[in-house]
């Protein structure tokens, strides 16, 4: 793993499996016992390290929408603002919806929106200093400041028939993922 990341912190944050040890091809499941249970993983041992993640993804809209956010037209309010907020408020909640996510210390949430011509484009990074990272709580500020666009605007978008068939969140992901002794 790069960054001096473990198998544990992979799994907590959202690598699914993990390789074992490397020497018999067999995978290890973190976040379970050895009956199978489900658990928390326990990183109490770990040292504090800074660490920073950072996730992206986009939101695509008409391009009369896109106009709407711009010229701050939307009826409900001003999307981007609200968008910010329901991020960082997402990221500061991780733990309460990522079932097997550490409740972190986040010292900064920065977050980026760039409008373009038929979507909305969103970067979150997120800093701690502590024994696991933020990767969960990018993602999560990533889906849900983009989440909060769709809701700000969706009477824009809906067709006659009241569906979204040019509407869609895409290619959510982490970007860039920083790990660094104290």
């Amino acid at each position: 793993m790069s960054e001096g990341g473990d198998a544990t912190e992979a799994h907590r944050n959202g690598g699914g499996e993990t390789a074992g040890d490397g020497s018999d091809g067999e995978t290890e499941l973190t976040h379970t016992d050895e009956e199978g249970e489900v658990q928390m993983v326990d990183v109490g041992d770990k040292p504090d390290t800074a660490r920073r993640a950072v996730a992206a993804g986009a939101i695509r809209l008409q391009p009369e929408t896109i106009a709407a956010i711009r010229d701050d037209e939307v009826s409900k309010g001003d999307v981007l603002a609200t968008a910010r907020v329901g991020a960082v408020q997402a990221v500061k909640h991780t733990w309460e919806t990522i079932p097997m996510c550490h409740q972190i210390p986040i010292t900064n949430v920065e977050t980026d929106f760039e409008l373009h011509d038929e979507r909305v484009a969103l970067e979150v990074a997120v800093e701690t200093t502590g024994k696991t990272g933020c990767e969960m709580e990018a993602l999560e500020g990533v889906t849900t400041g983009l989440n909060v666009v769709w809701d700000m605007v969706k009477a824009a978008e809906k067709d006659a028939e009241g569906q979204y068939p040019d509407t869609g969140i895409e290619d959510v992901r982490v970007v860039e993922k920083q790990k660094r002794e104290l």
